[in-house]
């Protein structure tokens, strides 16, 4: 008896010996002079007349024998993909995390649901925004989201000043140069916000969805390695079809 993951294997190069045979039956087909035959005899009015050889041409093809070789081939295909779609329907595996059962008795087809459905997954897991390193982030209930410490940095403010280069004489007026000084005027306390998340979280998210594939294959493999019983359905089908 058959095991689901073998009838898997040969399934692909049964679909494509079917699809390549068909094509060429399609081609053949269209070969009208191929299917075409003549048989001509020649007979001269008078004994006298001139005699000529008889002409043939044999018909090369029969469209009958075209459709029992496409049935012979695609009865082939019916019955691999029916074993398998069959199969599929019993074919179950449970999904086990570190000696847990996660789910039980979970179809074949829903593992490979599954396994695509985390490549996506991850994919998205792997872009996820994270908090900057350069800053400590802790979280901010009140805010909803991660925060820095507060900073408090002084606001300045530009003062013109006068220097005295020169003092004012009888002659001369005071050379003055004006300069400006950074006065401090006030406090600014800051605090940056945040809604990614930490390094550590998106890393955590990642190796559970990677335990979680590996669980999902090995599962699919020990659901692929079910018996399958053989399902014929080819013949009834091209019994009715081309009988």
């Amino acid at each position: 008896m058959a095991k689901l993951n073998q009838i898997i294997a040969v399934e692909k190069g049964v679909k494509s010996r079917s699809f390549q045979d068909l094509t060429d039956a399609h081609h053949t087909v269209q070969k009208t002079a191929l299917l075409t035959g003549i048989s001509r005899v020649y007979q001269p009015k008078d004994e006298e007349g001139e005699q000529l050889p008889p002409e043939s041409t044999k018909v090369q093809i029969r469209a009958e024998d075209v459709l029992r070789q496409m049935a012979t081939t695609l009865t082939r295909l019916f019955d691999v993909t029916a074993t398998k779609d069959s199969a599929n329907c019993t074919a179950k595996a449970d999904v086990t995390i570190d000696g847990t059962v996660l789910l039980r008795d979970v179809p074949v087809t829903y593992l490979l649901f599954l396994e695509k459905q985390l490549t996506d997954l991850r994919t998205f897991v792997k872009k996820l925004p994270v908090l900057d390193a350069a800053e400590s982030w802790t979280f901010n209930d009140s805010a909803d989201c991660w925060s820095t410490e507060p900073v408090r940095t002084i606001r300045t403010k530009k003062v013109p000043r006068n220097h005295v280069k020169a003092e004012a004489t009888e002659k001369h007026p005071a050379q003055v140069e004006v300069y400006y000084e950074d006065i401090p005027v006030g406090y600014w306390t800051t605090l940056k916000f945040s809604g990614s998340l930490p390094a550590k979280r998106v890393t955590e998210l990642l190796d559970r969805i990677e335990k979680l594939q590996a669980a999902v294959k090995f599962s699919r493999e020990e659901a692929n390695n079910a018996e399958v019983t053989d399902v014929h359905v080819g013949d009834k089908v091209f019994g009715y079809l081309f009988g």
